[in-house]
Order: structure tokens, then C-alpha cells, then sequence
């Protein structure tokens, strides 16, 4: 009666697993699940595991890129399994957020609940009749036992322990219960969870980065859930399951886990399954040393990428405050983290999160990108875009939109520019909007001043292209000083840079000439000076 009991919750929850979640693409086998001669043949698989709680982070972010980074490092695989079991803090399109954050960072997986795969389902929700068939043999073997202690009970057990300055922790007291003892409870429709029952003798393992762990679970703590009453399992169990069956030979997790490791040893041991190797990453902190948290809004991957920040450096910028590369320097590509890497160098200190240097970063691999021509063209179209966004029915000059000027402001702003949307800021606003300047702005400046435009206007009307350069501008620019003895040089730059932009601060005119084109700079001036 006792495991006919769970037989009919495995059955009752099989149903309902249908309906949860995302449907994944699904292999042969119950629940999709390949059969063991269609599984991957064994080598380096890992896996990122989110709980989609809530949306992708930064911390979040690190543990699937160093999992990525390792997968690809030894030719392996890379594995998206969304861990939804705790149906009550489940976040709407928080599941679909993080494969999405995942394609837009250039770390996809190689599996996962959208591309499918043959150890599907990747969505634990739909997996929950393996789950419970892993805890009859957990039963059958008496490694595992019904619990039926009331929450009022357990709480009652914490207020004690605390009452008297020891760490809570569970009695194990319906590990005692007899067989029949459970069977009347269970026909009695008891509220009830299933524990591991946790045994002496753990075994020291070796973990790859904070080395060998004697960690000893049953003298700390008492048996861990492992079923709730809700029918779904725990992480612990779900984990081991999952590692198991879908081939996992690395994992690769945040340090909160490491505690927790030797206990997993026990159920594998229970098993009878080999167990993965385990490394644990440091943590990724804050500047100043506190924890990163989820209620740090600006922390989301999705903030990040909304003000313009580029994968290529979030991914850069976490892994240069942490290890496991011989050195860090900034403007890493993916290809040189993936071939720099090498877990025997994370060390156990935590990562501090500088985010200050974060546009830095970002300028870095905004370069990059600009002088891509493939890249270059993405950019156009983005920034197109946002040309029209931001000024919209201000446009009265569509020739800003033509590919050529937008290609061309990339290309002499590259190197200056932090992200893409630096370009629509009000200090650019220039490159869009014909600036409207009173000519006595101009004269206030120098008397001269209209006679200045005129002449600088013939000069780019000569000049092919307006100026090959920025050094043989400044040059000519320079030289038509001297015919205006009565204007000082400085004050001759801050002319022309008013009549071009309507503002006192800028790049230089003569890269601001160049950025503008002939065409624009001529009209320009020609406006400034009959005004």
C-alpha cells in the first residue's frame, strides 16, 4: 500500500505535468524522455539551471557563461533546464525571458525547452512523473520515508532550536514510523512529504575549485524534503535525477550550492549512479562587497540591453572581475574567453562587480563593431531607428536616414561614442536637426564672423569630399586664420561650431565638419551667415 500510494500520485501528477509549463519539444520515450540508446554519447555536458523566479540577472548571466565557456572549450554540450518546481513563486515569461536573454548574449544552448532535444522535457513542471518513480526506488531501498509532521509542528521544532541558540533543523522523527503506521495515515488522506533519510559515512569529494569537502550532512542538519506536498520535488531530487538522466559530466554552480553537495553524493550513492564532477564559482558581488539581489532592478539583463549596453560586453566585463583565465584585459571576444579559460584557475575569493567601468566596456566592443562592415550595417538600421524615435516630425532632412551619412557619423565618431545611443543624445542632436542661430550670436563672437563662413563655404566647396582627414581639416583651417588677424583661432572654432551645431561644446569642428559632409557644412554656414 505504501508505494501503490505514490504509484497513484506519480500517476495523478503525470496528467497534470501535461499542462504546466511551456511544451517542449519532445523526444520517444515517456515524457519525451530518449531511451538510453538514443542518448548523447557521453563527454562534456553541462548545464544552467534558472528558476525562473523572476527574470535573468548579471549573477545569473556568469553561471550560464562560464558553463557555456566550458562546454565549448572541451567540445562539449550546453544545456537550458528551466527549474519550475516551486509552482508558487513562479514569474509569467520569466522562462521564455531567460532562452531569450540567452540567444541575445551569443551563448545559446545546445538543448533546451525551445530547441528541443533528445533528454527532453527541459522544463522540471514536466518531468514530475520521473521524479516520483526515483522516489519509489528511494522507498523500496529505504533511503527515503513518508513524513507527516504538520507545518505547525516543524515550526514549533525552529522556534525551540532558536530558543535555545542552536542551528533548526528536522528530528527525523517519522523516520521511526512502522509500516502500518503509515499505511493508516496514508488511507486517512494524511497531509504528507517525503524525505532522504541521510546516513553516516559521507565520503570526502574533491571539488574542482574549492578542493576537497568533508562536509558531513547528517551531523548538521536533519532529512531533507525531497517530495513536497504538492507532489513536486525539491531541488535536491530533481537535480540528481536530472543530472543523471540527461548525461551531465560537469556542473558548474554558484557557491551557495557547495554545502549542499555532499548530500547529493548520498543520493547518488543511493542510486547507484556515478556522479558528475562538481566545480563551484565564487560569488559575483558589488563593488563594495555585498550580495547582488534580484531586487536590484538595474540588474536585469533586459535593463541593460534597453539602454544600449552590448552583450559582447556584459559578458567581458564578468568575467574580468572574476578568474579562470591567465589574465584579464578588457575587450575579450567570446572566441578568446572560450580559449583562455581553465577551471583549475577559478579562485575561491569573490568576484567584485565594478559597473562603473561598465561603459568603457561597451566603447571597447562598440568599435569593434563599427569597424565591422557586417556589423557596421546593423548598426545602421539600429541607429536609423532610433534617429526617428527620438526626433521623429523634428526630421525635416531625410537625407540624415541615407545609409551613407549614417554610415559615415559611425565611422567618425567611433572611439568617442559609449553606445549607440549616445548618437540621439541632445550633445548630437546636431547630426539631425539644422540648429537655428541668430547671426547676432555670430557677430557677438567676431565681426568677422560672416566673413568667416563665407570663406570657410568656398574652402569646402574646393576641398573634394570636404577633407580626406582630420589633420589636413585642422590644417586648412588653421591657415584660413590668418586672414582674419583681428579673430583669434580659438574664438574662429567656437564661430564655426555654433554656426554647425548651435552649441559651445562638441567634438572638433573639424570632425564635426567631416561627420556632417560638404553638402551640410556649406548650407550651414551659408544660413549662419545671412541670418
Amino acid at each position: 500500500m505504501l508505494l501503490s500510494s505514490l504509484r497513484r500520485r506519480t500517476r495523478q501528477l503525470g496528467v497534470q505535468a501535461g499542462a504546466v509549463g511551456q511544451k517542449a519539444v519532445l523526444g520517444p520515450g515517456l515524457f519525451g524522455l530518449a531511451r538510453p540508446s538514443e542518448r548523447p554519447e557521453s563527454g562534456v555536458r553541462v548545464r544552467f539551471g534558472p528558476s525562473p523566479t523572476g527574470f535573468l540577472h548579471l549573477g545569473g548571466l556568469r553561471t550560464a557563461l562560464y558553463n557555456y565557456i566550458f562546454a565549448k572549450k572541451h567540445g562539449g554540450s550546453f544545456i537550458l533546464r528551466i527549474e519550475d518546481t516551486d509552482q508558487s513563486r513562479l514569474v509569467p515569461g520569466a522562462a521564455e525571458n531567460i532562452e531569450d536573454v540567452l540567444e541575445w548574449a551569443g551563448i545559446p544552448p545546445d538543448e533546451s525547452p525551445r530547441r528541443g532535444g533528445l533528454c527532453g522535457p527541459y522544463q522540471q513542471s514536466e518531468r514530475l512523473d520521473l521524479y516520483l518513480k526515483a522516489t519509489e526506488t528511494l522507498i523500496t531501498r529505504n533511503a527515503a520515508y513518508y513524513c507527516f509532521c504538520s507545518p505547525h509542528r516543524l515550526e514549533l521544532l525552529k522556534k525551540e532550536a532558536l530558543r535555545m541558540r542552536q542551528t533548526p533543523r528536522y528530528d527525523n522523527r517519522c523516520r521511526h514510523l512502522t509500516s502500518k503506521q503509515i499505511e493508516e495515515r496514508l488511507a486517512q488522506g494524511c497531509p504528507h512529504v517525503i524525505r532522504f533519510r541521510l546516513e553516516e559515512g559521507a565520503e570526502p569529494f574533491d571539488d574542482l575549485v574549492y578542493g576537497v569537502n568533508r562536509l558531513v550532512p547528517a551531523s548538521v542538519e536533519g532529512d531533507p524534503v525531497i517530495i513536497k506536498a504538492d507532489g513536486f520535488p525539491t531541488y535536491h531530487l530533481a537535480n540528481v535525477v536530472d543530472d543523471h538522466r540527461m548525461k551531465i559530466s560537469h556542473v558548474l554552480r554558484g557557491t551557495e550550492w557547495l554545502t549542499s553537495t555532499a548530500k547529493h553524493l548520498l543520493m547518488y550513492r543511493a542510486f547507484g549512479w556515478e556522479p558528475p564532477a562538481f566545480a563551484h564559482l565564487p560569488l559575483l558581488l558589488n563593488k563594495d562587497g555585498s550580495k547582488l539581489s534580484k531586487r536590484q532592478g538595474d540588474l536585469f539583463i533586459e535593463n541593460f540591453s534597453r539602454n544600449g549596453f552590448l552583450p559582447e560586453a556584459l559578458l567581458d566585463i564578468i568575467t574580468n572581475c572574476g578568474s579562470g583565465f591567465s589574465g584579464n584585459r578588457p575587450g575579450r571576444t567570446l572566441e578568446e574567453l572560450v580559449s583562455e579559460f581553465d577551471v583549475t584557475k577559478i579562485t575561491t575569493h569573490s568576484a567584485l562587480l565594478d559597473l562603473e567601468k561598465l561603459p568603457e566596456f561597451n566603447r571597447i566592443h562598440l568599435l569593434r563593431r563599427i569597424e565591422s562592415a557586417a556589423w557596421r550595417q546593423q548598426l545602421v538600421t539600429e541607429l536609423r531607428a532610433l534617429v526617428e524615435k527620438v526626433y521623429g516630425e523634428k526630421l525635416k532632412d531625410c537625407d540624415v536616414l541615407h545609409t551613407d551619412y549614417l554610415e559615415r557619423v559611425l565611422l567618425h565618431r567611433k572611439g568617442h561614442i559609449t553606445r549607440l545611443l549616445d548618437l540621439v543624445s541632445p550633445a548630437y542632436s546636431y547630426l539631425w536637426i539644422r540648429p537655428l542661430v541668430p547671426r547676432e550670436q555670430i557677430e557677438n563672437l567676431s565681426a568677422e564672423g560672416e566673413k568667416i563662413c563665407s570663406v570657410v563655404v568656398h574652402l569646402f566647396q574646393a576641398w573634394p569630399n570636404g577633407g580626406a582627414t582630420t589633420a589636413e581639416l585642422n590644417s586648412e583651417l588653421r591657415a584660413l586664420q590668418a586672414q582674419f588677424p583681428g579673430t583669434k583661432y580659438s574664438v574662429m572654432m567656437k564661430l564655426l561650431r555654433l554656426a554647425l551645431s548651435g552649441q559651445q561644446q562638441g567634438p572638433s569642428v573639424a570632425e564635426m565638419m567631416l561627420s556632417l559632409g560638404p553638402k551640410e557644412v556649406c548650407e550651414r554656414l551659408q544660413r549662419a551667415a545671412i541670418h
